[in-house]
């Protein structure tokens, strides 16, 4: 929270008076002070080991379970009490004043689920009612929606005042947030509606379903770990072959995101073509460096090797369960919309969209990167090339997509390649991802792409 611009501290300031506000300004009369102690022993548990999530900086606190349940057992006050237990969350590394803004946030959360929850009429039923949970499931929901509603508007709003993120990328990424929270919040009927029948006991038979939920989500954070360093390996092992290409395969997965967001692919697909970006050329690794790293013009056998290996890059990888339509885009980024690309000599359509998807960020990282035999061209030369190839290499809805999110994202340029100093290292006078320098081929009309 260090350096927080005005605005955002205004923001905090606000949403902490506003739940001191509440709080202080609310009756404690009916309140029951065992089970509030209970459930606050719960949440502190459940705080301090968070799930973790395939997405950047996003966590998924287990407290949310004992929040919901209080919502029932105790209402809106004792929701609110409930939440300013993050104040002394087990997270020791949260800094005091994101602590204090994590209190006020589950505070405002819990009181205003309650509220929902009687709005609803579920204040009209309680616990020791013999029906009580088919009438109070519909309540519940509601209040459960609510409070996953404001937590998460509440964060969303120091983010981006702060400038930690767009409102784009808080889209994107609450959904998968706002899945995890639901599913931890639901638990909370579970504790409210054993809580009748066995007591305090409810409070201890719901750790083990939760922890083990925790650990299904960790495994899963681990497994997405695992095939990104999979990928990383792939990717360095590519390029080796020729220090020119250092990064390219990254950019172009960061490109190949950037149009698939624009053009509205559900998370899934977004995440499998970042993989297909990062290994478009793993199919270099099947072809001779020497031919890679050629200066003069190739032979027509060595052309045919250049051409092979997006199908080489097919066999490499295809037994790699988890990637998928991947693969698709993988086999086929270098065929062209007029149907004269390769390896098929597919046209328009019969082109998969992932494979249409990375042409253009493929093309655009080579022509914006330093090469050996040129400096790096600039953005607006690269984009001129883009429009003047659309329809006849590249798909125009997907140039104008990457064109807009470049407009609003820009683009981060390669940094400069440092040689090796105690290896020669040849380098190519050609690049066969430049739609700009056709490749020169001996025999026949001379240039080929």
């Amino acid at each position: 929270m260090r350096g927080l611009p005005l605005a955002a501290w205004a923001y905090v300031c606000g949403v902490v008076a506003l739940a001191a506000g509440l709080i202080a300004t609310s009756s404690f009369a009916d309140l029951d002070w065992s089970k509030l102690a209970v459930l606050a022993l719960l949440f502190l548990i459940c705080d301090s080991a968070p799930a973790r999530l395939n997405i950047t900086r996003a966590r998924v606190s287990l407290s949310f379970a004992a929040s919901l349940a209080s919502v029932v057992l105790l209402g809106p006050v004792g929701a609110a009490l409930l939440g300013l237990c993050a104040l002394v969350t087990g997270q020791r590394f949260f800094a005091p004043v994101k602590r204090l803004f994590n209190g006020a946030q589950f505070a405002l959360s819990g009181y205003i689920a309650g509220t929902v929850f009687n709005l609803l009429d579920g204040d009209r039923f309680h616990p020791e009612q013999a029906r009580w949970v088919e009438n109070v499931i519909g309540p519940f929901f509601g209040a459960l929606v609510a409070f996953v509603v404001v937590n998460l508007a509440l964060m969303g709003g120091v983010l981006l005042l702060s400038r930690q993120a767009t409102a784009r990328e808080l889209l994107r990424e609450s959904g998968q947030v706002a899945v995890g929270c639901l599913g931890y919040g639901m638990v909370g009927l579970l504790i409210a509606g054993l809580w009748p029948r066995v007591g305090m006991i409810a409070a201890i038979l719901v750790l083990l379903p939760l922890f083990i939920a925790r650990w299904a989500m960790d495994q899963a954070y681990a497994q997405q770990q695992a095939h990104a360093a999979t990928l990383a390996a792939l990717c360095q092992a590519v390029e080796t072959k020729d220090f020119y290409t250092r990064g390219h395969s990254e950019r172009v997965s960061r490109g190949s995101v950037m149009i698939a967001q624009e053009i509205g692919m559900r998370a899934d697909r977004v995440e499998a073509i970042r993989y297909a970006g990062m290994l478009h050329d793993v199919g270099k690794l099947g072809v001779p460096t020497k031919v890679l790293q050629k200066s003069g013009s190739l032979t027509e056998e060595e052309f045919a090797a250049i051409q092979l290996h997006p199908m080489r890059g097919l066999e490499i990888v295809r037994e790699i369960g988890f990637l998928d339509e991947a693969l698709a885009g993988i086999m086929h980024h270098h065929e062209k919309m007029n149907g004269r690309g390769y390896p098929m000599g597919l046209a328009g359509d019969e082109i998969p969209e992932f494979a249409r998807v990375i042409s253009v960020a493929d093309a655009f990282d080579s022509m914006t990167s330093n090469r050996s035999y040129r400096a790096a061209r600039t953005k607006e030369e690269a984009v001129e090339e883009l429009r003047r190839g659309m329809d006849d290499h590249f798909d125009p809805a997907m140039v104008e997509a990457f064109l807009r999110a470049l407009e609003r994202e820009g683009w981060e340029p390669p940094r400069p390649v440092v040689l090796p100093d105690d290896d020669v290292v040849e380098t190519t006078q050609q690049d066969h991802d430049d739609p700009s320098a056709p490749l020169r081929v001996a025999g026949g009309d001379g240039v080929r792409q």
